[in-house]
Order: C-alpha cells, then sequence, then structure tokens
C-alpha cells in the first residue's frame, strides 16, 4: 500500500497554500454565464428565429456553423433557455431537447433520448431503429407540443453513421397531426453539405447561421469576465490573460481554448505554490493541453476515423512511413471485415482523409509521379506512440494493433 503521509502532505499543503481559484467552475468551457460578451448579434438572430413557438407556430429549422469554442452551443442554450421561461409564461405547448451526437452516437441512442424526453421508457437496446422512431413519433403526437429538438456536433453523427436520422426528422412533420418538430442542427465542421443528401439539406437549412472566430480582443474580454469571477483579486497577471488570449485568437479564435489555458494554467500555478498566475504558466499549461488534446482527439474519432488511422499506421510500418489512398482502402476494407462492420466508399473514405488532415491526426500531400500522374501520399503526423497508447485500451479495436494485414505483409 503507498504510503498515505505523502497524500495527507499534498492534501494539507493544498488546503494552507495561497488560494488562487474562488470558483473553479467558471473557468470550465461548458459553464453557461450570464452574459456572453460578442454574441449579441447571434443571441438576436436565433430569437428571432425560434420565437414563433410562443405562439403557436412551428419555427424554421436553422442549421448553426461555427469552429469549436466559436459559441455556438452557449448562444444556442442560452435563447433556448430563455424561450422555456417565456413559453411557461404564455402557457405556449413548447418543449425542448439537447442532445450532444458526438456522446449519443447512433440513431438509436437519439430517437431513445427524444423518447424519454417526452416521458417514453425505451429500452437500451433490443429494438430496431425503426421501432423507437414509431414510438417516439406516436409518443410525440399523443402529447399536442412544439417540439424544438437541438443536435449539437451533428457532424460526428453524420460522418460516422451517414444522414438518414436527419431525413427522418426533417420528414417527420409530414406524419404528425397535433405536435410539430423544428430542428437546431450545430455543426463544428464548415463542409458539412459535403456529407448530406441535398434533399435533407435543403429541408434542415432554412435558416442559417455562421459563427466567426473571435479575435485576441474578444478574448481578452471574454477572459477577463471569467477570471473576475473565477479567481481571487490580483491573482491573474495582465501578461498571463493577454498570452491565454493571443494563443487561442491565433488558434482559430477558440474561446473554450482560451478558457482551459487560463484554467489550467491556475492549477499549474497552485501546485507550484504561486501566489499569482504568470505567462510561465501559461506555457507549462499550453504544453498539458497539447498533448491532451490529441489525446482525446484520437479516442473521441468516430470508428470509421479510428480505422482510417490504424490503416496507416499499419501501412506506416511498410511503407516508408507513408501510403497511398488506395492502399489505405485495402488494409480498411480488411480491418472493417476483422471487425464484421459494414465499410464506407472510397469517396466518403477520402472525406474522412481530409477529415483527419484538418484536425492535424494524418498529414496528406499530392504529389507527382512523373508521367504517371500526381497521387495523393498519406502519413500519420502524430506519433506512432500515441496511436498505440490509445488504441491498445480501446475494448473493440485493441486486437487489431496485433494485426498484420495481407498488403502489410506483402510489402514487408
Amino acid at each position: 500500500m503507498g504510503n498515505p503521509n505523502i497524500l495527507d502532505d499534498v492534501f494539507e499543503k493544498f488546503i494552507n497554500e495561497a488560494k488562487l481559484f474562488k470558483d473553479r467552475e467558471v473557468l470550465r468551457h461548458d459553464y453557461l454565464p450570464e452574459k456572453l460578451p460578442h454574441r449579441e448579434e447571434q443571441i438576436r438572430l436565433l430569437g428571432q428565429v425560434v420565437a414563433p413557438v410562443l405562439k403557436d407556430s412551428r419555427c424554421s429549422n436553422i442549421f448553426i456553423y461555427g469552429k469549436t469554442g466559436t459559441g455556438k452551443t452557449a448562444v444556442t442554450k442560452f435563447v433556448v433557455s430563455h424561450l422555456e421561461s417565456k413559453a411557461k409564461e404564455y402557457g405556449a405547448p413548447v418543449k425542448f431537447c439537447y442532445i450532444n451526437c458526438r456522446m449519443t452516437g447512433s440513431e438509436y441512442r437519439v430517437f431513445a433520448s427524444l423518447s424519454q424526453s417526452l416521458g417514453l421508457s425505451i429500452p437500451f437496446t433490443g429494438l430496431s431503429v425503426g421501432e423507437v422512431f414509431d414510438r417516439f413519433q406516436a409518443g410525440l403526437d399523443s402529447t399536442r407540443t412544439l417540439f424544438i429538438i437541438i443536435l449539437d456536433e451533428i457532424d460526428a453523427l453524420i460522418k460516422d453513421r451517414g444522414d438518414g436520422i436527419l431525413y427522418e426528422l426533417t420528414r417527420i412533420n409530414e406524419s404528425l397531426h397535433k405536435s410539430k418538430v423544428a430542428l437546431i442542427g450545430i455543426s463544428n465542421d464548415l463542409r458539412l453539405k459535403e456529407f448530406l443528401d441535398p434533399r435533407v439539406f435543403s429541408s434542415l437549412s432554412e435558416e442559417e447561421m455562421v459563427f466567426r472566430p473571435y479575435d485576441a480582443g474578444e478574448l481578452r474580454n471574454i477572459l477577463q469576465e471569467r477570471s473576475r469571477l473565477g479567481f481571487f483579486e490580483g491573482v491573474l497577471s495582465e501578461a498571463a490573460l493577454s498570452i491565454c488570449s493571443a494563443l487561442a485568437a491565433a488558434e482559430h479564435g477558440d474561446a473554450r481554448r482560451a478558457l482551459d489555458l487560463l484554467r489550467v494554467a491556475g492549477e499549474v500555478a497552485e501546485r507550484q505554490g504561486s501566489a499569482t498566475i504568470t505567462e510561465e504558466h501559461v506555457r507549462e499549461a499550453e504544453k498539458h493541453i497539447e498533448h491532451n488534446k490529441v489525446v482525446e482527439a484520437l479516442k473521441n474519432s468516430t470508428l470509421h476515423s479510428k480505422l482510417v488511422l490504424l490503416s496507416v499506421y499499419h501501412l506506416g510500418k511498410a511503407c516508408s512511413g507513408s501510403a497511398t489512398t488506395g492502399e489505405i482502402y485495402d488494409v480498411y476494407n480488411e480491418l472493417c471485415g476483422e471487425l464484421g462492420v459494414s465499410m464506407l466508399t472510397q469517396r466518403r473514405l477520402g472525406t474522412l482523409i481530409n477529415e483527419l488532415d484538418a484536425m492535424g491526426l494524418l498529414n496528406s500531400k499530392v504529389v507527382s509521379m512523373g508521367r504517371y500522374g500526381r497521387t495523393k501520399k498519406i502519413r500519420l503526423e502524430i506519433a506512432r506512440s500515441l496511436i498505440q497508447d490509445v488504441f491498445a485500451t480501446d475494448g473493440r479495436l485493441g486486437h487489431l494493433m496485433e494485426y498484420t494485414p495481407k498488403l502489410v505483409s506483402k510489402k514487408q
């Protein structure tokens, strides 16, 4: 057993050292503040789109795009919570359901969550997706409700599972008699249209909003506001505040990243027993976050994205680091067979490779092969050891780490 005295010392020190944090939760990116600086225009616009439900009319479906950390979720939750209290005041029959598609992960679980929010009980597994959808539709129609469904990070679900779920939801109003559904879709990927059937896209995006990234000045205001609530006075140095804003602005104006930097810098300073948070603490925090970010990105990738990464990983052993799309597709095909999952088309696979390239996990560049034309060479952009660490502990994929695909053994 470990020595309990060590921990006593750690905990005592923590309790008695200089206090930096007044309220740590305020510095988490999922904390919903009372006001959202620099998003007044988006709040007004979204408010105007959803307002008709207060007079018992269905509002338009709306699609909200913007990179991570541009305030899409915060603005949506902010508007919807205000709409909810107004609806109660006016006695309007409005219900809401917020679903994060990356966490929910499958059509079955999305429809089950929607059903549960209406008070229907759906078993965790065991029914077909069609059956769950039918129960949801029947349950909804019996309640005479204007139902607003918020699908956050919808891009994650569509890239993994296709757009069937959106097809069902955009057409549901044709079959409902007493209730109506409106959708708010939120996507981190501005190119989501490429993944969607044009019919689904036109019925889904009756209205569109694009959230632009914050600039350094705006991020500084956001951080200043939160640090006032989160830290004791005089703890945060001006230099640390400026550098958090500058780093996050360079990273495409990501307020989540800025808040994470600020919170982790506070934790680093706290561990070092420092009375103030300095620029050095922010630099240290950046290293922590960078490593965790790649690990998180790998863990949270969809199954098919993981299989693409694994294919490149295996080919890297045999092809001096880089592989072509065709080779990746062959290995991916084999890995899908091993797992017993149905594979995506080569076109969808190409889109996933571009996606992983944009995330910085793969590097794909077009090289000239002289008279044989041009081809894309793809290699891992991250350390192979990271893939080993993350996938070896993945229940589904662990055994594929040791597997040698046929194409790889031919090349070795």
